[in-house]
């Protein structure tokens, strides 16, 4: 794949303020193929059958392909509620016409789990979360959260659960660039990766183990998490999916014009790329 032929998609965070359905119109306004769904974004989160019908339907009508419902949190403590939690997510998904789940993993600064009490939980999950997405032919995203509190740091461990259980047709990564920097991870695994969430920090004084969801931005110039770096090894190793904006801050929730915004973030990424 040419690194200039990248794929934009645009996740709800890019503006909670907007409707689903205005999210997908942003997106076909931008020449933008995909979008992902949220259920975290307060009155415009995907909340029910209904509110995901409408939202696939809307993007059936413009050509934008639903790529996930982000998230299933914390997947890897799997009981009975989270499986009550995976299987409604799943129907949504599927009602919405979606690929996939985004799967997030517990982030707890009190986890006393042992590193073997976390491999269990995390295949156990897997196992389940298997059965479930199954029922509606849906491929679960696995996405490690670099905090150093997080139960799932690295993309690693994750493929290593994924492939004992023989699960990688079912079971992706998700590679955040963000959390791939908070990690201090190096392999990118293009192959094992189905989804990219893009997002930057440009603050000096925050260090990668410190920062927080708060401090991602759209990627600039000013950007420390080394975006365009990763994207050019996801890019040349073989990676052809989507690379989704995922910004957290406020700032950029804020901005009076989020498709200007987006798309001067675009421009530089393509020009760093191209």
């Amino acid at each position: 794949m040419a690194q200039n032929s990248i794929k934009f998609a645009l996740n709800h965070m890019v503006n909670p303020r907007w409707t689903p359905q205005q999210l997908i119109e942003a997106a076909a306004e931008m020449g933008v193929g995909a979008v992902e769904l949220r259920n975290d974004v307060g009155g415009n989160s995907i909340v029910d059958l209904d509110s995901a019908s409408s939202a696939g339907q809307r993007a059936r009508e413009l050509g934008i392909e639903v790529l996930s419902i982000n998230a299933l949190y914390p997947f890897n403590v799997w009981n009975e509620e989270r499986e009550d939690q995976a299987e409604t997510l799943a129907q949504w998904v599927h009602a919405a016409g979606g690929r996939g789940l985004v799967l997030c993993p517990l982030v707890d600064a009190e986890n006393i789990a042992s590193d073997e009490e976390r491999k269990a939980g995390l295949e156990q999950a897997l196992t389940a979360l298997d059965k479930v997405l199954g029922r509606y032919d849906l491929q679960g995203f696995v996405e490690p959260l670099g905090f150093p509190i997080s139960s799932l740091r690295t993309k690693g461990e994750a493929i290593e659960a994924i492939e004992a259980l023989n699960l990688s047709s079912r079971f992706s990564l998700v590679h955040d660039t963000f959390h791939h920097q908070g990690a201090s991870e190096s392999d990118v695994f293009a192959d094992m990766t189905g989804l990219v969430h893009i997002s930057g920090l440009e603050d000096p004084d925050v260090t990668f183990e410190d920062m927080l969801d708060e401090h991602r931005l759209l990627v600039s110039t000013q950007d420390r998490l080394d975006n365009v770096g990763q994207l050019k090894r996801l890019l040349s190793s073989g990676y052809n999916g989507y690379v989704s904006f995922e910004p957290f801050a406020a700032s950029v929730h804020q901005q009076k014009d989020p498709v200007v915004a987006l798309r001067d973030s675009m421009t530089f990424i393509q020009h760093q790329l191209g």
